[in-house]
């Protein structure tokens, strides 16, 4: 679009205001996270480089943070697979009680983590319904890493099933149609039709289901038993050194968390732009 004179015009915007609009967002996005995250940074940096690592190399520290990440990372793994199996279910399959379902996949959203943690810790405990099944088999699950696993896959469920559901509905069925007229196989079909469209989404869902299952607190510390180098998660430590007035140590271990976390989502970000580059023109 041009004027009389040749000078290119500024299209009009559907949304007028973008500049008040863009400076209230900065404003906004700098007083609720990037803020806090500065205070956090410049609190750690108070202790000089030699205090901060003696606290952030601590075995105790370290420990948690393995505990946290790795299990946090099983967690979402977990929910990738599933994930996609329950919403194909729910997108391809008419069922009795689907709504039903559909509904029970936002339950931990609502419920309460200290409610989901202490009914976790019930069903898996030793002398619970399931852990007694389990402790047949000689598994124990609760008050162990494989308990802090359930309870995450049980808190970032949603994640990866309402990012890949709206995605997964979106696909035309004629393109597997088409793909099944030339002679495609059904695991054809989904390799090179149906998993390309849903890549972006999965990484999505993961790297949601990820930094949902690091932070989390509530349901873990019921279902975990807490003990150091065992089965104590970060952020519980960070909990213990603030009741024990160590403020320097648990701002320490809130930067390692914190750029552990950036690391692991700022690579998820890359493999995502990949994926949608690579597979966007399949």
């Amino acid at each position: 679009m041009t004027s009389a004179l040749g000078l290119p015009l500024r299209r009009p915007s559907v949304l007028p205001g973008f500049g008040l609009a863009l400076g209230f967002t900065l404003v906004y996005l700098g007083l609720v996270v990037l803020v806090p995250l500065a205070a956090l940074v410049l609190k750690t940096a108070g202790l000089g480089w030699a205090g901060f690592w003696a606290l952030a190399t601590d075995p105790r520290t370290l420990s948690a943070l393995r505990l946290s990440f790795g299990t946090a990372l099983a967690a979402a793994a977990i929910n990738l697979v599933f994930g996609l199996l329950v919403a194909w279910v729910l997108v391809r399959y008419d069922f009795p009680g689907r709504r039903l379902v559909d509904a029970m996949i936002d339950l931990p959203f609502a419920l309460p983590t200290a409610v989901a943690g202490i009914a976790l810790a019930s069903l898996y405990a030793p002398n619970g319904p399931i852990g007694a099944l389990a402790a047949m088999a000689g598994l124990r699950i609760a008050f162990t890493p494989l308990g802090i696993v359930v309870a995450l896959t049980f808190v970032s469920l949603p994640f990866v099933v309402r990012t890949i559901q709206p995605v997964l509905e979106e696909i035309d069925r004629e393109l597997e149609e088409a793909a099944a007229t030339l002679g495609a196989g059904r695991l054809a079909t989904l390799r090179r039709v149906i998993l390309p469209t849903l890549v972006p989404a999965m990484l999505t869902g993961f790297a949601l289901a990820l930094a949902r299952a690091v932070g989390e607190y509530g349901s873990v510390i019921f279902i975990a038993g807490n003990i150091p180098y065992v089965s104590e998660i970060a952020p519980l430590l960070i909990v213990i050194r603030l009741e024990e007035f160590h403020y320097q140590a648990a701002t320490a271990l809130a930067c390692d968390m914190l750029a552990v976390s950036f690391a692991l989502l700022l690579a998820i970000n890359l493999v995502q732009a990949w994926s949608r580059g690579r597979f966007g023109h399949v």
